[in-house]
């Protein structure tokens, strides 16, 4: 009985240890990171840490409304930008399981207009280059409405190509996600933004959403952007505006996708943004087993196509934010906003970090995104992401 009572006591001695030890590490980094918030003049931020497929910390930094002086809290929702494409295309690797559709598809097939670089006629642009920037397209003419890649309605059309073969160079491309969109709506049948709702957010139990009037707008998070020099702004109007009438009065099922921004538009807060990176941490079926894609094709995302970037299919490799782990992920960047989601599939631990303006942002932080953003847009998810790797898992 003693021997036992003596085991019993030791192991609460050693779990009181552990807990202290993560709180110290919690109280560490929110103290550090507090500090250079305030060096950038940070409006607000979330961050998410999970380890061993669960949630084990979340923390809110700022503010989610400057002006009204209203705390972030971490239900906040926030248009998180280029992580929305893993949306996108996790959407669609749906429709090749179902056999709709394959990686190998000529998108001629599915945009209704020829898709070709005017270079190279005879190279068929497949989805998969599409969905891992290979495809040759940029966004010189737009990426807002597909009438920027139309040969029938823009004249300017080949001015979308770059002048390398496609799948033989890489460009991170806005435009090609919002055609992927469009087409995500051709094969399922289903407006863009309901599809993803129906089937990868509702399935994983997340709110979020592309269509503004469909989500409770007291919970998003205003976004500050620099109008000119020094000068910022709040721009809710811009980044959550409802387009609902634009919605109802012209909308052409399979074209103007882009309304919703397949490639920018999700609205989601950073636990949710959390527990859908664990779907894909897990290869395509979330923690408590709710499968969304098949294992062989969620390896496809996570597989880089290019080199020097290694970017998959909307997911990228780097081991920029931590020395010694490569991690699987994306950022984001829009309206002032920066966002970042990271995972290693292996070892079972991720983070999320939500930022929703850095007014000034130090210049000695290497970045090294695909996306092509501004290190010193950057600067912000360098500094978090490698604290908290920093502090929580080395």
């Amino acid at each position: 009985m003693k021997t036992r009572f003596f085991l019993l006591m030791l192991a609460a001695i050693s779990l009181a240890s552990c807990k202290s030890d993560f709180e110290k590490r919690c109280a560490r980094f929110e103290t550090e990171e507090a500090q250079f918030l305030e060096q950038i003049k940070n409006a607000g931020m979330n961050v998410v840490l999970v380890k061993d497929n669960k949630i084990v910390y979340t923390h809110s930094f700022g503010y989610k409304n400057v002006e009204q002086q209203t705390p972030m809290t971490e239900d906040c929702l926030v248009r998180i930008a280029s992580i929305s494409k893993s949306f996108t295309t996790t959407s669609l690797m749906q429709q090749v399981e179902q056999g709709k559709v394959s990686l190998t598809t000529d998108v001629s097939e599915l945009a209704g207009f020829r898709i070709r670089n005017p270079r190279y006629p005879d190279t068929v642009i497949t989805l998969e280059m599409l969905l891992s920037h290979t495809s040759s397209i940029n966004d010189s003419e737009g990426y807002f409405t597909l009438d920027a890649i139309n040969p029938y309605v823009n004249p300017f059309w080949s001015n979308c190509y770059n002048d390398y073969a496609p799948g033989e160079g890489y460009e991170y491309c806005n435009l090609n996600l919002n055609l992927a969109g469009s087409f995500l709506e051709k094969l399922s049948g289903e407006r863009f933004h309901e599809y993803v709702v129906a089937h990868v957010l509702r399935p994983l139990g997340l709110y979020g959403g592309y269509m503004v009037d469909s989500l409770d707008a007291s919970r998003f998070a205003s976004l500050y952007e620099e109008v000119e020099p020094g000068v910022f702004e709040c721009v809710d109007d811009e980044a959550y505006e409802p387009r609902t009438e634009r919605f109802r009065d012209f909308y052409r099922m399979g074209y103007d996708t882009p309304l919703f921004s397949p490639t920018g538009g999700m609205k989601i807060s950073a636990p949710d943004l959390a527990r859908y990176m664990m779907m894909h941490m897990n290869y395509g079926t979330s923690p408590e087993g709710v499968r969304i894609i098949p294992e062989e094709l969620s390896r496809e995302m996570q597989r880089p196509r290019s080199t020097d970037e290694n970017y998959g299919l909307s997911l990228w490799k780097t081991d920029l934010y931590s020395p010694g782990d490569t991690l699987v992920g994306h950022t984001g960047g829009a309206y002032g906003m920066r966002s970042a989601m990271f995972f290693h599939p292996e070892k079972k631990f991720g983070f999320v970090v939500i930022s929703t303006c850095a007014l000034e942002a130090p210049e000695n932080l290497p970045t090294a995104d695909p996306s092509g953003s501004d290190a010193a847009d950057e600067n912000v998810l360098t500094h978090t992401l490698r604290l908290m790797y920093d502090t929580f898992i080395r």
